[in-house]
């Protein structure tokens, strides 16, 4: 299983499970992160937490655990 967190900078992928739970899962899904969505990883902190992801045109800044959550291919 490969995670957002996994991938590099300049690296993408594409979503195929959220895990999670109740609002956790919800609060992902409301950032437009859903299965089929090309992510691509633009910047990493520092010190490594939070992530800057490019997807659906826009950027985000998710923390690592959020990342782990969201499966990749």
């Amino acid at each position: 299983m490969r995670t957002v967190r996994d991938l590099k900078v300049g690296e993408s992928g594409i979503v195929v499970k959220l895990y999670g739970e109740g609002a956790v899962k919800r609060r992902i899904m409301d950032m437009g992160i859903t299965k089929g969505v090309k992510i691509t990883v633009r910047k990493v902190a520092p010190l490594g937490d939070p992530l800057e992801l490019n997807l659906r045109g826009y950027e985000l800044s998710i923390r690592k655990a959020d990342a782990e959550m969201i499966e990749i291919e």
